[in-house]
């Protein structure tokens, strides 16, 4: 999940998310075992500060969807999808006729989103661990990718790139969403190490050289930017 460790609010919503949503102590030691950890990767520890009350307002979930073209009956899968912020209101989305691949490199993620799902009484997600620039989703099958903030987690990007290509059904569309470089917004600072923010130009020019194309590139959100990615 993303270094997203920056000024976001309501704090004292955030750590009450945070005790509803951390894995249990089993959880944590199978993915020690499992998976050394990243360096760059968001600690589930602090997954509370990714449910600020306020984020529906700034990251604007409804557009983003609408810009990729998630509809009823859609099936997406978001990336890296953490404690599965995103992931329900894609599974909202889409409906039981649609499917959402909740993935995450992080088993403790998984296990906080299945709980997660469990108590909204969703039945059409599904997680996913991933490997890598591997994202372990089905070829040709998904009308949309979603890659929330994770972007700057990621070693391979063109290798990475291409694999979520690779898992896109005809005209299917990956949306790539990273904060702005400087300090503003709810984003991590500058402070937090160099490229936890990645400029939209280096992103683009990943895009090219995975052999893709940048369809559109949207500027409704205040404090980050939107890149519609498609296969030539």
């Amino acid at each position: 999940m993303s270094t997203r460790t920056g000024r976001l609010t309501g704090t004292l919503c955030a750590f009450i998310a945070l005790a509803a949503l951390t894995p249990d102590p089993p959880a944590l030691a199978q993915q020690s075992d499992d998976a050394p950890p990243h360096a760059k990767l968001f600690p589930p520890v602090d997954l509370g500060l990714l449910e600020a009350p306020d984020r529906d307002v700034w990251q604007k979930p409804d557009q983003i969807m609408d810009a990729l073209g998630i509809a009823d009956g859609s099936t997406v899968a978001d990336i890296g999808a953490g404690a599965g912020w995103f992931t329900i209101r894609l599974a909202r989305r889409v409906g039981p006729r649609g499917l959402v691949y909740a993935q995450d490199v992080q088993r403790q993620m998984l296990e906080a989103i299945r709980r997660r799902v469990a108590r909204e009484g969703l039945q059409n997600v599904e997680v996913r661990l991933a490997t890598g620039d591997d994202p372990n989703l089905p070829r040709g099958a998904l009308d949309a990718v979603l890659v929330v903030d994770v972007y700057p987690e990621v070693e391979d990007r063109i290798a990475f790139l291409a694999n979520l290509a690779a898992a896109l059904a005809p005209n299917g569309r990956i949306g790539i969403v990273n904060y702005r470089p400087g300090d503003g917004g709810p984003g991590p600072v500058a402070a937090a190490g160099e490229g936890v923010r990645v400029a939209q130009e280096v992103v683009e020019a990943d895009v090219a050289a995975a052999g893709l194309r940048v369809l559109a590139r949207e500027t409704f959100l205040p404090f980050q930017y939107l890149l519609v990615i498609g296969t030539p």
